[in-house]
């Protein structure tokens, strides 16, 4: 009996540590592996209570009653909070080697407990102390040997010129129709999707970016002071852009002044030839500076698409969203820096193809979707509740989180914005629904804690000829 008690034990205490250890890895994906904004900046702290710390004192303090706990209670909780998650963990090779260390130190240490009969518990905190710390250096090495081989590819690339885009808002949308008008002329590469950490970065470079390409463009974001600089100083653009500026990500950097002074830091290139820069940075004239942000006029932005002119230029678009002109303004300028003809990029703009879940328009059931679900500034928000505001012989409905890592101040702005303008509203998440609850005066409102019934709500409330905006699609850890 004691034999198998000793087994069962054995078995329950590996198993303990890995999902501890899935739990710890699981969030710190989701904040770039930093331990310090894990525990810092997470937006529901109260999971690390519910699903480490009382589990972890548990442990240590309940003895033969745990495995009821576990196997009963914590096992199952754990299960279930992973079912819900919208933004699950991707097993990239970077988790399996932190799974497989930490599995392998737990077994070690629970076998050389087992035969010297040393442990009236086997040990928790040890082995993911000691994974989550090996871990950390086994990828710093790995990092700074694919950096070394990246950079080493970069440089045999002679001839070629690299675009680097940071801002606030907008880059992805600035990389995407700078592509798609370039490579009318050149062959172009961007980093994908929304790519955009050094580690992302150089990842790509290995992996992805084609020996022959003659413009890469790359998209460099940030979350603390010195990001913008490390990728601008790994892949030395000739060519940057600041896009526009504002309250994203203020929690991180406390101020608008270092947020302006991070993404400036991209300004630091060595090899920097053109620099484009959005007027809500700085005014500070420069020789190698061209600002961009008030060259559009005459802008007629629809559900049908935009007209608008820039450099005398008539142009239309079928991208949704008047704020998108002056993303399209700075990569004609680069276009033009590139030698496109007039003709060329009048021809490129009509062509260009809304961005994924960024104002894209969706028909479906004789419903019409507008999924901004990857748009979270006030700006474009806005944009997104104006456009609704033309529709006509049906509901307007909106399904929003509000806005994320930013102020009290803007989400009371777009709560009036959709009082104005929706008939029904539906409020995802925790982070702001206390706020939108007591300020929201609509005909129909529903706060919505568990994003996996919207469909169902969605197909009780709405019908032919409604209007549906979906703005900020934040995942539900946030």
């Amino acid at each position: 009996m004691d034999e198998y008690q000793v087994l069962f034990d054995f078995v329950t205490n590996v198993l303990f540590v890995t999902v501890l250890g899935w739990y710890l890895i699981t969030n710190l994906q989701w904040y770039d592996y930093r331990l310090s904004r894990v525990v810092l900046k997470h937006h529901k702290p109260l999971w690390h209570l519910l699903y480490f710390f009382i589990p972890l004192i548990a442990y240590y303090t309940t003895a033969q009653f745990f495995a009821i706990f576990f196997y009963f209670a914590y096992l199952p909780s754990v299960f279930v909070w992973h079912k819900k998650l919208d933004k699950k963990l991707i097993l990239t090779w970077r988790v399996k080697r932190f799974l497989i260390l930490l599995v392998s130190l737990t077994l070690f240490q629970d076998v050389l407990c087992t035969l010297k009969s040393a442990c009236e518990l086997y040990g928790v905190f040890i082995p993911l102390a000691i994974a989550y710390i090996g871990s950390y250096l086994i990828e710093k090495f790995l990092f700074e040997t694919f950096k070394k081989q990246a950079k080493a590819k970069l440089t045999a690339m002679d001839n070629l010129q690299i675009i680097a885009i940071t801002g606030s808002y907008g880059k992805t949308s600035i990389k995407n129709f700078l592509t798609e008008i370039l490579s009318y002329k050149y062959k172009v590469y961007a980093t994908p999707r929304s790519v955009n950490t050094l580690g992302g970065i150089i990842r790509d470079v290995n992996e992805s970016l084609p020996e022959d390409t003659q413009i890469y463009i790359c998209e460099a974001g940030a979350r603390e002071s010195g990001d913008i600089y490390n990728i601008t100083t790994f892949i030395e653009p000739q060519t940057v852009v600041v896009g526009k500026v504002g309250l994203a990500h203020i929690e991180y950097f406390q101020s608008i002044e270092n947020i302006i002074a991070t993404k400036l830091e991209i300004m630091q290139s060595p090899r920097l030839e053109n620099a484009y820069i959005h007027n809500s940075v700085t005014d500070e004239v420069h020789q190698k500076v061209t600002f961009f942000g008030d060259g559009v006029s005459e802008i007629d932005a629809t559900l049908k698409g935009t007209d608008f002119r820039v450099d005398g230029m008539q142009l239309h678009t079928d991208v949704l969203g008047s704020f998108q002109t002056m993303n399209i303004e700075v990569a004609i300028k680069i276009a033009q820096q590139f030698g496109l003809s007039i003709d060329e990029i009048v021809k490129a703009v009509r062509k260009l193809t809304p961005v994924e879940h960024r104002l894209q328009l969706i028909k479906a059931g004789g419903k019409m979707i507008l999924d901004d679900g990857y748009n979270g500034n006030i700006d474009g928000m806005l944009e997104g509740i104006r456009l609704c505001s033309l529709h006509e012989g049906g509901h307007r409905v909106i399904v929003t989180p509000g806005l994320v890592e930013s102020s009290q101040e803007l989400n009371l702005k777009l709560i009036k914005a959709i009082n104005d303008t929706f008939d029904i509203v539906i409020v995802t998440g925790t982070l702001n629904a206390q706020l939108f609850d007591k300020h929201l005066d609509v005909k129909q409102k529903t706060i919505l804690h568990d994003k996996s019934k919207i469909t169902n709500i969605l197909a009780s409330q709405t019908k032919a000829g409604d209007i549906i905006l979906f703005a900020n699609d934040a995942p539900n850890f946030i």
